[in-house]
């Protein structure tokens, strides 16, 4: 991490973030020396991601935490994190949409920083089970008017999880009956044995008629995704076609992945995304 005294709270508390799970643990003094910030605003950091459940604090620093594979945390715990990475990966994904196609978004963070992306694109269809992503377009298109190539966007009904994404029999049953060009999938975990999981069972239903229902399936995750396995696995990598990741991701593990489907890493030169 560089020193940098201007990042706002939340770049800042990811870059911490990402140097706990990367190096299993930090002390304080280390962070503030790193960040180029006082002790105080490193200890209000500890706090905020404490408190958002996704590191512990111990004396003279913080560790990550080790979650259960049932733990599904909230939207806005997630919103905050890997911020530059997501936003990344959006710009990258969008990249892939022609304008006049039908796709879907499933719930996450990640879909919700792409839909921002696609505002752009003219004449999509959207299919999303996200309360999130489907708020993007329709707010869009309250401060814009009904503008001419603007999304038709069809909201699933649903059962709301804590990602603020619509699962459950209702759910499917819409999804079962449509057919998209193309679906960008936000996951809790990727990894080569157990695929694409979730700690939700009724959202990995969801997602798997999701799959089913798409001509190409593309993940968007960041790279603290990898390794991570939730409770119910719903695709093997074998139904994904593209992984676009950000370039936190271990050579290793792009060349695990490589050998199942393409892999776009956002923000490297060459990254593919225009193909």
């Amino acid at each position: 991490m560089s020193e940098n005294q201007n990042l706002l709270a939340e770049q800042r508390r990811a870059l911490i973030l990402d140097e706990v799970r990367r190096r299993g643990g930090v002390r304080v003094n280390e962070l503030t020396r790193k960040l180029g910030v006082s002790d105080m605003t490193v200890r209000r950091d500890l706090d905020a991601l404490a408190r958002q459940g996704v590191l512990e604090k111990v004396h003279g620093g913080a560790v990550p935490v080790v979650e259960a594979s049932t733990h599904e945390p909230g939207f806005e715990a997630k919103s905050g994190l890997e911020l530059t990475a997501k936003e990344d990966i959006a710009r990258a994904a969008a990249a892939l949409v022609a304008p006049g196609t039908a796709i879907a978004l499933s719930g996450g963070t990640t879909t919700y920083a792409l839909a921002h992306h696609l505002l752009e694109v003219p004449d999509l269809t959207v299919v999303t089970n996200s309360v999130r992503v489907a708020d993007v377009f329709h707010a869009a298109q309250r401060t814009s008017g009904q503008r001419q190539g603007a999304a038709t966007v069809v909201l699933t009904g649903g059962v709301r999880t804590p990602s603020d994404s619509l699962v459950g029999p209702v759910a499917d049953q819409a999804i079962a009956a449509l057919h998209f060009d193309m679906l960008f999938l936000g996951v809790h975990g990727i990894s080569i044995e157990a695929g694409l999981s979730t700690p939700n069972l009724a959202e990995a239903e969801t997602n798997r008629r999701l799959v089913q229902s798409a001509r190409r399936v593309v993940v968007v995750a960041d790279h603290t995704k990898w390794g991570t396995v939730g409770l119910s696995s719903f695709a093997a990598l074998e139904q994904v076609d593209t992984l676009v990741t950000d370039a936190g991701l271990p050579a290793e593990a792009r060349a695990d992945i490589s050998e199942h489907l393409r892999l776009v890493v956002a923000g490297e030169v060459g990254d593919g995304a225009d193909i």
